[in-house]
């Protein structure tokens, strides 16, 4: 099911949350990549909105630059869903807890965005929106899959002065963010686009500002539509979290 989930509270939300959850079921995407095979693996990430001190915000990663594949890219938290899960909804919640310690007993579920079929990496991902009622310290989960965690103000996603698209070396070119010094692009950038637009916090950006990937700043890896070990494809403020010395998690928002 796609939308607002039964029984869902939205009670007490704020307005452009609102707005997104009424839009859930048609979602501006600006292209998608055709029907899912029977093969495809059944993937989940968290929308994740909260209050921060810089005010509304979502929550990103940073791959670890250890991995394999997709190395040191900005993303949801969201991986593969496992055997007799709830799926999407505990799998998100799941690799939200494991990828940046976030209790889902502190997650108000909303809904789910339609589901996108990533063709490269052959899996299907379902978004999840959720409303962090109870914040708590932005944590690095597993360092070996995760460099650091945000929580990104909106605004300064929403800032014109932070947007522009991207060309890949495979030829594709989609909408990118440049945010505390990384940029968001691919599969995570496009949800966040179309996010922006559905929740009315989008204001007019130059998207004839096309940068190649790699003097953009970002990691280059495969083509956008693929995911790595542990999460989707392919960003953050100053509350970070940053695998430190000994990979040890280093806090930076006060334990409420």
């Amino acid at each position: 099911m796609t939308g607002l989930l039964p029984g869902a509270d939205t009670t007490g939300l704020p307005g452009y949350l609102q707005r997104l959850v009424t839009a859930a079921g048609d979602l501006p995407l600006r292209h998608r990549m055709g029907g899912a095979t029977d093969t495809a693996r059944r993937s989940a990430v968290l929308i994740l909105f909260g209050e921060g001190p810089r005010g509304a915000d979502v929550l990103l990663i940073e791959k670890s630059a250890r991995l394999r594949t997709h190395a040191g890219q900005p993303a949801f938290p969201g991986g593969g869903a496992d055997p007799g899960e709830d799926y999407p909804v505990g799998t998100a919640l799941r690799e939200a807890q494991e990828e940046a310690g976030v209790d889902p007993d502190g997650v108000r579920v909303l809904a789910t965005l339609p589901e996108l079929f990533l063709g490269p990496s052959d899996n299907l991902v379902v978004p999840v929106v959720g409303w962090w009622e109870d914040p708590r310290d932005v944590i690095v989960g597993d360092p070996l899959e995760v460099a650091r965690v945000a929580r990104v103000p909106l605004a300064e996603l929403a800032d014109p002065a932070n947007r522009f698209r991207v060309r890949h070396p495979a030829g594709y070119v989609g909408p990118a963010f440049g945010v505390a010094g990384m940029v968001v692009w691919g599969f995570t950038a496009g949800l966040l686009d179309a996010v922006l637009e559905a929740a009315g916090l989008a204001r007019p950006w130059n998207a004839r500002d096309v940068r190649p990937l790699e003097s953009a700043g970002a990691r280059v890896a495969g083509a956008p539509g693929s995911l790595g070990e542990g999460g989707a494809e392919d960003a953050a403020a100053p509350t970070v979290a940053d695998s430190g010395p000994g990979d040890a998690a280093t806090r930076t928002v006060p334990r409420r």
